[in-house]
């Protein structure tokens, strides 16, 4: 899955501000809180494709590549890798735009997995 390209793979779905609160005692975001965005834009985007409910049911790789930062704008772009019966496996890339400029680097990347759901939170056939 590794990208080795200056540029991003995928659609830009979601992008945040890291905040102070969000860091650990060393000054870094931590981790936690940088799946948990990658959660949500890949809950966007499988949202998106199968046109309703969704929820995660894995994480099946998380890579941590370099520490955000106070202040970056976390910018997470979002590919749908994989299409089955009920589920739909969303990879992921987040980059950090340092001191929100141009300059960016990137710093995770992982693959989701969610289940499309029904209305009374059942297992449902995506469409095709």
């Amino acid at each position: 899955m590794q990208n080795q390209t200056n540029e991003p793979k995928g659609d830009l779905t979601i992008r945040t501000l890291a905040m102070p609160a969000d860091t650990n005692p060393a000054g870094d975001i931590f981790g936690g809180w940088v799946l948990s965005q990658m959660d949500i834009a890949g809950s966007i985007a499988a949202y998106e494709r199968v046109k309703g409910r969704t929820v995660t049911v894995a994480v099946e790789a998380m890579t941590f590549i370099s520490p955000v930062k106070i202040g970056d704008v976390l910018c997470v772009y979002t590919t749908i890798e994989r299409i089955g019966t009920t589920s739909i496996t969303v990879g992921m890339e987040a980059w950090a735009r340092r001191n929100r400029q141009d300059d960016r680097v990137k710093v995770t990347e992982g693959r989701f997995v969610y289940v499309a759901l029904d209305e009374n939170g059942n297992k449902r056939t995506i469409p095709r």
